[in-house]
């Protein structure tokens, strides 16, 4: 495991990395005897001192809970990230390319809690409740780190890719319809490049977000009233390029939207 001063070192380094939208060579290349619990630990020096400097932390991500996620990573369990205030957008909106690095873009649902969850022992019917609406949303990837070759422990370090997501179409209750089969075509400049279901996310969404809960109480957290929560990926990460428009269409749940520029 790491020293202290070499997790706050790694942190001041991704928290620079990203002001600047450097790539940093694969952490596991230069500690070799990383684990996951440093990872975490420099994910969380990483978001503090982000908020020192005035962001405010309104919810969680969950990575690679779907096949087609995993392989596309070559990474074999979930993970999580942070999601702070300037991290958040509205389906329509216009987002700087350059803000971000290896710009990629998820199919997700969000959910958003009207009571806190707290593990261990939450089950998926204890996420349906805590649920005040779940809505669709798009998850714009940020990798600071090379991406050949890197490990969960390199991804976690990163706020496993976090960059920001676009949240719109049509909120519904978690009991409105079996979220199982909630869908969606993926487009870029108006040609579908993917389409999934929501059920490829460990056979329902809501099991992500109770994986989360139970995640979190190894490290002393809960997720709280209010907080917006990304359920994971059910299409493969589509890179975009400046000047593309992503248009990701579910069906019942509407539609989002946002361009690069």
């Amino acid at each position: 495991m790491l020293e202290q001063s070499q997790i706050e070192s790694i942190a001041d380094e991704l928290v620079q990395a990203d002001k600047d939208r450097a790539i940093l060579p694969k952490l596991t290349s230069r500690y070799p005897g990383m684990v996951i619990e440093d990872s975490y630990a420099i994910q969380k020096v990483w978001s503090d001192r982000r908020i020192a400097a005035g962001a405010r932390l309104v919810g969680h991500k969950i990575g690679l809970t779907s096949k087609v996620m995993q392989v596309a990573t070559g990474i074999s369990e979930p993970d999580y990230g942070v999601i702070h205030d300037d991290m958040v957008y509205e389906s329509g909106s216009v987002l700087e390319f350059d803000r971000y690095s290896n710009v990629r873009i998820e199919v997700e649902l969000a959910f958003v809690l009207s009571k806190p969850l707290s593990g261990p022992g939450t089950t998926i019917f204890d996420v349906l409740d805590a649920t005040a609406y779940v809505v669709p949303a798009l998850e714009v990837l940020n990798s600071h780190l090379e991406l050949e070759g890197r490990t969960i422990v390199d991804t976690i370090s990163d706020n496993a890719a976090m960059g920001a997501m676009v949240l719109g179409g049509r909120p519904v209750k978690a009991d409105e319809l079996d979220l199982t089969w909630a869908k969606a075509l993926l487009y870029r400049n108006e040609t579908i490049e993917d389409s999934g279901v929501a059920g490829a996310v460990l056979g329902h969404p809501a099991l992500g977000v109770a994986w989360l809960a139970n995640k979190l109480a190894q490290h002393g957290q809960t997720l709280e009233a209010g907080e917006i929560i990304l359920a994971g990926s059910f299409t493969k990460p589509m890179w975009v390029e400046r000047g593309d428009t992503v248009h990701a269409d579910y069906h019942e749940l509407g539609s989002v939207t946002c361009r690069f520029v």
